[in-house]
Order: structure tokens, then C-alpha cells, then sequence
């Protein structure tokens, strides 16, 4: 085997021959075009014929030249750009003439022999090359064009496992939103006509053997999708060595990592905006449309184009948007029910019993202080927090209980129903069981893997590394965690240090009195806010250095256990203060005479309106300001990276510029971890604390309706092309937010059993009065004596010797019962609804046999089907079969 063939049919290190690679059968060298067709498939008009076409007299990709080479016949699959400072450059030629002694190889030279040696690998590997030159005042900007040749793509789209289009079939996109406005014949303002849709095929595995079986192999510019090109390159990029591989000194992460390369990525299809002429909107080019038709401020109420963002961004940007559309779409029910239960406690406030005693007694109450007398702390009345009891009442009345329960069910209802519209998408999209069968390796794993072995399911030679050496990095990995937790807590402890130390000024304040535990608990909530934001921030970044060293074989795997690292981090990192004020604040407070103590301070209180109101205002504090700030950040921070990368550049907005040199100018896509992170850690907020805070699906219906469009700017506008990449869900993603739907039902039955008033105020109506009269008196116990100055009150239900009262003991037994109760209901109907609605719909399932059949038939090999056709002739015609063998090609 010569060299050259050796080194282009390559894969990570092992030489494979191209015929024997992932094919069915090497031996099988037939070709002959043989298809079964049924009677009801066979094309009779020409609206069928049309749906076999694509883009017949609508965009043309190849007529823009400004994505090919200069001959306007090879298009352009990817751009590296690297840079030369001039200066550099003339004092590098000027001490290789001074002195004819070997030195040590500067940076500079280390990084062009580099370049020069990745360069020769990938003309090895059958890439087409082109170079640019941009010469300005400072810098030298070099871009290398490449392109991939018929045989390249052929090759790797088959170890790939590519799809290809067997049969053209018409997709409708009917939703239950639109069938529920046509049931009720009313207009679909939503809906709107996209231009150049994307037809819907039945496909299979490529084979390079089967090419004429395939739609559209007669056409070998537009077989392969841009998105699809520029996937192959970039395998190819990430395992190209560029020195040696003992070294992991293999693919372009490595040398982008280096500053080797100051970048790396495929091309847009042309600009955004449309042209100052008229154009038909069949002819713009797929940017444009998704501009046009997705990206505006103006479509924020319409129907996402999701085949459209498929098939330029990939499987996993879709299915991300897919995710987020139909997210917000059923927070809508979720937000209409909050609203309807704040605005019931609105309407019920002025009859609230309890707030009326405490707004009408006066000096009747006296209060004990709320810190210790010694620190200048005095007695105050309960109706000086009068505005803030009847303001506790809007987030605790019975409706918040009602609307706990039907968030637990929303939850659920909402995990299921996203299940069937996942299959669904995935199997329209080509990825339904990718991840099993035809994930690879990640390119960063197999450069730095130490040994070879064979692949159990493939039976072929590929990368591996060591169980038992990934084992103790994993362990590091969580002891990384762990350390970080609890710094976190040590913050958390810190927060509430200051709220203690910061309302005793407040208290001994006349003016501030009132309102020193609200000021108190919302300065506290800010600086928590920025403490969770910068911690953030710090571990997202070390846990991805981690999982890098935990050497993870699959992209899946790699993102899987990166994400649950960030999201075990966040999770306490955002919510430990809002547990502890939910289920801790004000448990262990002691009463006059026998306050615990924390380091010398005594344990915090509930404010004058309870602990919930205390809960809503963290919540609303960190939820709405963490929205803020990340639409701030979204907003802003791209448009600044843009212009100081610009500004590097020295970029002349008034110079026509090739379509490499405005996306260069572009900043670099940064994936969609955060995107998913901040959607996953609201859905924790609208259903952990819903209790506590009904408002806030309409906090995050409002944001998530902002988010798809400042998303939708940044991919299409804002950044650089991202490498499509495949995926057939949205990951262990999933898996939290199914976490968070079980933890949603605990955590609002304790919140509603032991934080707020319902289960107090519904025993006394039973036990004592039902309209509530006297409750106000019952819930506050007197001083013991000679504890205090002066007698005073204080909330308990204990006596005057400071123990509790049998009131008490049976409040206790009734909200653990009322937790079982409300788990067990809950959890089963939640598991009710998991078995009435199947995760993959009836429809589906019959689309994935009739794939599968005709995936059978186009792979299968002549003779099989000819003797198969011979031997049930007669069944196939009773069946309204009929065999079609063309003539055999000479």
C-alpha cells in the first residue's frame, strides 16, 4: 500500500480500506439500480413529482461564488486564519541572516513548522487548498481555504454514518396550537409561509457502493449539504497530527488552544440582510431567510422555522430551539393559572382576617426585640408591620396550595409531552438512535488516548484509554466539586452574617424600623446575587479544564458529565439561600430567655410577615436579576467582543470585504451550554418555589419570549458559523429537569406544610374559630418570666414557660401527614399520566418501519431481492406489489 493511500484513507491513526470500512458486506461490489416500489408510491402527477425536486427554480448555492475558489467550481468548506505581527516578521529575517549558528526555535518558528506540517496532513488526507493574503498597517492576515473533494466526502460520510435520501414524502407541520385554532375556526396569526422548505425524505446509512439509489447522487455539487461539508473538514481538522502523537500534538482544538491558529470555522451562506433590490423570497439565501423569517424582533409571536435552523445550524442547534419554543409555548398555561391565583389573593386580601387583627390592634401587641436588648434593640407593635402582613397574604392563601399541585402536574405533563415532540424531531431529522449506533469518538479524546484496542460492537481498531487510569481523575474531578460546594456554603454562611449584623442598626433606627427586615433581606439577596454570578462564572471554567482530564470517549459522554458537574455546582450555588430561608430561617431561633446562638449571634428570625415573604423576595431578587443581567450580558457583551476584535483588526467598514474576511470580523460561537444552563436552572425556579412565588412562570415566559429572538440575532447575525453537529436529544439535560419535576412535589409540600400558614390557620378553624377570629392572639406566645424588661410577644405556640403546647404537637402530626398525603396523590397521578401518554406517537412508529423497510430494500443486494421477487411473485401481487428491475448498465 503506498504512502499516500495510506495516509488518506486514515482514520485516527488506523489505515482502513475505503470499500471495507462500515459497509455491510466488503465483498459485495454490485450496483445495479433495483428499488421495490409500491403502487401507491409511484409518481403520477406532477405535484408528487415535485416533492423528489429540491430547488429547482428557487436559491441556487452554487451561483454565490463568493463561498467558492477563485476557479468558482470548488466551494469553500472551512477557513483557518492565522496572523503575522510585521514587525515580527522583519526581525525574524534579520537574525536568521546575522548569524549562521543553529539557535533555539523561537514561538513564531515552532508555530510555522507546525502550520507546515498540519498544512502537509491534510493535503495528505485529500483536502483542496486555497490562500489569501490581507495585508494591513500592523498584521498580516493569512486565510487557507479548504475544500473537500467528491471522494473525501464520499469516504467520510460513510464512516460517518451519514444519512442519505432514499424516497422525497411531504412532512405537514401541524401543531396542537394550530389544530386547536382550526377546531374553533379562528385565524392562525403564528402561522407564516418560510420560503424554500425543506422536503422530508426517507433515508438510510450512505453507502458509497449503493450511490445511485440515493436522491440527488446525479448532483454532486448540491448532494452534500454545506452543514454536512463543513462537518467531514473539521473531522478531518481534529485528527490531523501536526507533530507528534505521543505528544497529543494532533487536531486544530490543540492549535487553536496554541494561537496557532487564531481561527477555524465554515463559512456563512452569504449576508443577512437582504438586497436594496427586489429579490423573490424563494431566491434569498438560507441566512437571509432565517433573518427575515426567525431572527427579527418583529416574529417574536410567530411559528419558528425549525427545518430551516436544522439544516444550517444542525441537529443540535435545532433541537435546542425546538426545546426552548416548545418550553415557553407551555409556560403560557403556567403563567395565565399564576397570574389568575395572584390576582385571587388580591381580590381576598381586604377579608383577611388575620391582617385585619394585626392592622387594627394598635399598642395591643407588643413585640419582643428583634435582636438583644444590649444592642440598643427596643419592643415594637405588631401593627407597625401592618402593609407587610397583608402583602404575606398575596404569595399564602389557599390558592398558592391549588396552584402547587397544578405546577407538579404541568411539570410532568410538560416532560412527557417534550418526549413525543423529541422522537418526533429525531426522527425527522435523521438522528433517532445516533448516539447508540453511530456516535465516534471525540477527536480531543483520540489524540491524546495512550494505546489501541478493538471497538466490541465495530470489531475495528480505534483509540482507547485505560479504565482504571480515567477512575482516579473522576475522583479528582468530585473532590473538585466538593471543595467548591463548600465554598459556596461558607458564602452562604457570610450572607446571612451580614443580614444578622446589618439589622441591628436598622432596628435601632426609628425610621427604618418598619422596614429593616425587608431592607435587610433585599441588600442580602444583591449580594448574594453577585457572589452566585462570580463563582459561577469561575467553576464553569474549572470544571470544563476537568472533564477535559477525565478523558470521556463520545462528544455525548464529554458533555454529559460536564454538565452535571456545572449543574450540581449551580444548583446549590443558586438555590442553598433560598433552602435555607424556605425550610431553616427561623426553625432554630429558641424564644426569651433561650436564644440559640451562631458564632456569637443569635439565629435569625422570620421577618414580621413569615418566612414566605421573605421567600418570594430571594426568589424574585435572584431570578428576575439573574435574567437581567444574562439578557445584559447577551445583549451587549457580543457587540463589544465584536468591536474590540474589529478594532484589532484595524476593520474598514467602508471596504468591500470576501465573505471569509466579514465572518472572520464575526466573534467565535460559544456553544450552547449556558443557553441551556440558565433555561434549566428557571425551570427549577418556576417549580421548586412555585409555591412561594405564583408569578414567576410569567417572569420566565416574558424572558424566554426575549431569549428566541436575542438567541436567534446572535447565531444568525452576531458570530461565526458553528460546526453542525448531530444529536438526537437534548442530553442529561433531560434527566435534570425530570430531577427537578420529582423535587418540585417535595419541596412544595414542605414548603406549604411547614413554611406557610395553611396548615396553622385550617387547624385553628377547625379546633377553635372558623372565621379565624382570635388567630393572631392564639399564634403569638407571651415572654417567660423575668426574661425580658418588659412582657412582650413573640410567634410560637408555646406557653409562658417556653414549651410548646399540644396545639403544636398536632400542627406537627398534620403537616407530616398532609407531606405524604400530598406526595402520594401527586406522584401518582404524575405516574398516571406517564403511562397514558406514550413517549414515541403511533404515527411515528409506523414512519420508522416504513424507513426501515425501505432502507432493507435500497442496501440489500440484487440477486437476494431477484430470488426473493421469484418466490413470492404471487403474494406480492395480491398485496398490490410489483418488482422493477431495470435494465442492467454495461
Amino acid at each position: 500500500m503506498s504512502s499516500k493511500y495510506s495516509e488518506k484513507n486514515t482514520i485516527n491513526g488506523a489505515a482502513v480500506a475505503l470499500e471495507d470500512y462500515g459497509t455491510i458486506s466488503a465483498g459485495s461490489s454490485s450496483t445495479e439500480k433495483v428499488t421495490l416500489i409500491a403502487d401507491d408510491e409511484l409518481v403520477t402527477s406532477d405535484e408528487e413529482l415535485g416533492l423528489q425536486l429540491k430547488n429547482i427554480q428557487g436559491y441556487d448555492p452554487t451561483l454565490d461564488k463568493g463561498n467558492y475558489f477563485r476557479d468558482g467550481k470548488r466551494k469553500i468548506d472551512f477557513v483557518l486564519v492565522y496572523e503575522e505581527i510585521l514587525e515580527k516578521k522583519k526581525q525574524k529575517s534579520s537574525t536568521s541572516t546575522e548569524s549562521g549558528e543553529p539557535q533555539k526555535k523561537t514561538q513564531q518558528e515552532k508555530h510555522e513548522m507546525w502550520r507546515q506540517k498540519f498544512m502537509v496532513n491534510l493535503k495528505k488526507a485529500g483536502l483542496d487548498m486555497e490562500e489569501e493574503v490581507v495585508q494591513g498597517d500592523k498584521k498580516m492576515i493569512f486565510y487557507i481555504k479548504l475544500s473537500a473533494p467528491w471522494e473525501v466526502l464520499c469516504f467520510y460520510a460513510e464512516d460517518l454514518s451519514l444519512r442519505a435520501p432514499l424516497q422525497a414524502h411531504p412532512n405537514p407541520s401541524n401543531n396542537w396550537s394550530e389544530g386547536c385554532l382550526r377546531t374553533v375556526h379562528m385565524p392562525n396569526c403564528m402561522a407564516e409561509e418560510v420560503p424554500n422548505q425543506p422536503l422530508d425524505y426517507y433515508t438510510c446509512q450512505f453507502r458509497k457502493s449503493k450511490l445511485d439509489r440515493f436522491l440527488g447522487s446525479d448532483n454532486r455539487a448540491t448532494y452534500f449539504s454545506s452543514t454536512q461539508r463543513s462537518g467531514i473538514v473539521h473531522e478531518i481538522l481534529s485528527a490531523a497530527p501536526y507533530g507528534k502523537r505521543k505528544r497529543a500534538e494532533v487536531g486544530i482544538h490543540r492549535l487553536l488552544e496554541e494561537e496557532v491558529y487564531q481561527a477555524a470555522f465554515p463559512l456563512h451562506d452569504g449576508p443577512y440582510q437582504k438586497p436594496k433590490h427586489f429579490v423573490p423570497p424563494e431566491c434569498l439565501n438560507p441566512r437571509q431567510i432565517l433573518f427575515s423569517y426567525w431572527a427579527r424582533w418583529g416574529k417574536w409571536f410567530k411559528y419558528q422555522p425549525m427545518d430551516h435552523i436544522r439544516e444550517y445550524f444542525g441537529e443540535k442547534i435545532g433541537i435546542y430551539f425546538a426545546w426552548l419554543g416548545f418550553y415557553t409555548a407551555w409556560l403560557l398555561p403556567a403563567s395565565i393559572v399564576g397570574v389568575l391565583v395572584f390576582v385571587f389573593g388580591i381580590i381576598t386580601m381586604n377579608s383577611n382576617t388575620p391582617a385585619i387583627e394585626v392592622c387594627s390592634s394598635g399598642g395591643d401587641f407588643q413585640m419582643c426585640p428583634r435582636c438583644s436588648e444590649k444592642a440598643g434593640c427596643t419592643y415594637w407593635n405588631l401593627s407597625d408591620v401592618c402593609i407587610y402582613t397583608k402583602i404575606s397574604y398575596l404569595f399564602d392563601h389557599p390558592g398558592t396550595v391549588f396552584y402547587a399541585v397544578f405546577v407538579s402536574f404541568w411539570a410532568v405533563s410538560f416532560l412527557e409531552y417534550w418526549k413525543r415532540k423529541n422522537a418526533s424531531l429525531a426522527h425527522h431529522w435523521d438522528c433517532l438512535n445516533f448516539e447508540e449506533e453511530e456516535e465516534r469518538p471525540r477527536p480531543q479524546y483520540t489524540s491524546l488516548c495512550p494505546t489501541y484496542e478493538k471497538n466490541p460492537i465495530t470489531g475495528v481498531k480505534e483509540p482507547h484509554f485505560p479504565q482504571r487510569d480515567r477512575l482516579p481523575r473522576i475522583l479528582s474531578g468530585a473532590a473538585a466539586i466538593v471543595l467548591m460546594i463548600v465554598l459556596v456554603l461558607i458564602f452562604i454562611v457570610a450572607v446571612i452574617m451580614y443580614r444578622v449584623l446589618i439589622s441591628v442598626p436598622l432596628f435601632q433606627n426609628k425610621t427604618f424600623r418598619p422596614r429593616a427586615a425587608m431592607i435587610a433581606s433585599m441588600s442580602s439577596a444583591v449580594v448574594n446575587l453577585i457572589l452566585i454570578m462570580v463563582l459561577g462564572r469561575v467553576y464553569e471554567k474549572l470544571a470544563y479544564k476537568l472533564t477535559q482530564w477525565e478523558m470521556h470517549r463520545t462528544q455525548t459522554e464529554f458533555e454529559d458529565q460536564l454538565t452535571f458537574k456545572v449543574f450540581i455546582f449551580q444548583f446549590v450555588n443558586f438555590y442553598s439561600s433560598i433552602f435555607y430561608i424556605g425550610f431553616f430561617k427561623g426553625r432554630f431561633v429558641g424564644y426569651p430567655g433561650n436564644y440559640s446562638r451562631f458564632f456569637g449571634l443569635r439565629n435569625e428570625d422570620c421577618s414580621a410577615g413569615g418566612c414566605l415573604v421573605e421567600l418570594a423576595q430571594q426568589l424574585a431578587v435572584i431570578m428576575i436579576g439573574k435574567q437581567i443581567i444574562n439578557n445584559a450580558q447577551e445583549v451587549l457583551v457580543p457587540k463589544f467582543k465584536a468591536w474590540l476584535h474589529q478594532r484589532k483588526l484595524g476593520a474598514n467598514k467602508n471596504v468591500e470585504k470576501a465573505r471569509w474576511e466579514e465572518d472572520y470580523e464575526l466573534i467565535e460561537n460559544e456553544g450552547l451550554f449556558q443557553e441551556y444552563l440558565e433555561m434549566v436552572l428557571q425551570f427549577g425556579f418556576i417549580t421548586i418555589f412555585v409555591a412561594a412565588f405564583p408569578l414567576a412562570p410569567l417572569f420566565a415566559l416574558l424572558n424566554n419570549w426575549i431569549e428566541i429572538r436575542l438567541d436567534a440575532q446572535k447565531f444568525v447575525t452576531e458570530t461565526r458559523r458553528p460546526v453542525a453537529e448531530r444529536a438526537q436529544d437534548i442530553g442529561v439535560w433531560f434527566s435534570i429537569l425530570d430531577a427537578l419535576a420529582q423535587l418540585a412535589v417535595i419541596s412544595n409540600a414542605f414548603l406549604i406544610a411547614f413554611t406557610s400558614e395553611f396548615l396553622p390557620r385550617l387547624l385553628y378553624k377547625y379546633q377553635y374559630n372558623f372565621d379565624l377570629k382570635g388567630y393572631t392572639n392564639f399564634s403569638l406566645a407571651y415572654s417567660p418570666n423575668g426574661t425580658m424588661t418588659h412582657e412582650c410577644r413573640y410567634r410560637a405556640f408555646r406557653d409562658r414557660d417556653g414549651e410548646y403546647t399540644l396545639f403544636f404537637w398536632h400542627l406537627i402530626a398534620i403537616r407530616l401527614a398532609f407531606v405524604i398525603i400530598f406526595e402520594h396523590v401527586v406522584f401518582g397521578i404524575c405516574r398516571l399520566i406517564d403511562i397514558m401518554v406514550p413517549d414515541v406517537p403511533e404515527s411515528l412508529e409506523i414512519k420508522i418501519k416504513r424507513e426501515r423497510y425501505l432502507a432493507k430494500q435500497a442496501l440489500a443486494d440484487t440477486d437476494t431481492i431477484m430470488m426473493l421477487a421469484k418466490g413470492d411473485e404471487d403474494d406480492d401481487q395480491e398485496d398490490g406489489m410489483r418488482l422493477r428491475i431495470p435494465t442492467q448498465k454495461v
